[in-house]
């Protein structure tokens, strides 16, 4: 997991991101270990070099751990990179360029573990899923900001829906690969088929 650094980053803010970063290199090495039930927050706090306590004010929980792990910065990304997204091609078009170029927030070793770990119990089943119903909600608000006209809101649901379907599929075939090919090439397979069957 990298750890960006920001222009005109204070030193307070680059503490906070480096400590973000290493409580979920910590958290995910724990994880691979011991499993995701059977490790704790202490033994996540302690492995960090913080205290439990303190393990509050960087993450709510082992969740948020997971979460930010799998490319949490791609749901981030989406609306303010479809909304760059010209408006002289296709709405699916334009999704379908966004999420390739924003294939590289996901496409992470890290990513493959963290999808393991989040297939292991309902609960985090639920939770994966949660993030892709958000990932369409982006997707439809950066389109209807686009191309506001009230009668293609309808459509737009449309294609919010099927291009993350589209992104799903492709990504589970890229896991189930091993992430031997770049992600991208399963993205534009993945939308190759879609538009075949459309």
């Amino acid at each position: 997991m990298k750890s960006t650094p920001v222009k005109n980053e204070g030193r307070r803010d680059r503490k906070k991101r480096e400590t973000l970063r290493r409580i979920a290199e910590t958290g995910l090495k724990l994880f691979m270990e011991k499993g995701y039930a059977g490790t704790t927050l202490e033994a996540i706090a302690a492995s960090s070099g913080i205290a439990r306590r303190t393990f509050f004010y960087y993450y709510k929980s082992k969740d948020e751990i997971l979460m930010a792990t799998l490319g949490g910065g791609m749901v981030d990304a989406l609306r303010p990179a479809l909304l760059e997204q010209s408006k002289n091609q296709a709405p699916l078009d334009a999704v379908r360029n966004c999420l390739l170029q924003l294939t590289s927030l996901h496409e992470t070793k890290e990513s493959i573990i963290v999808d393991g770990l989040l297939r292991s119990t309902e609960a985090l089943r639920s939770r994966k899923q949660a993030i892709f119903v958000e990932m369409e909600q982006s997707v439809f608000d950066a389109l209807c900001e686009l191309w506001p006209q009230a009668k293609r809101r309808a459509a737009h649901r449309m294609v919010a829906m099927v291009s993350i379907g589209a992104m799903r599929v492709a990504m589970e075939a890229w896991r189930h690969d091993g992430g031997k090919k770049p992600l991208a090439k399963y993205l534009r397979e993945s939308f190759a088929t879609l538009e075949s069957e459309i």
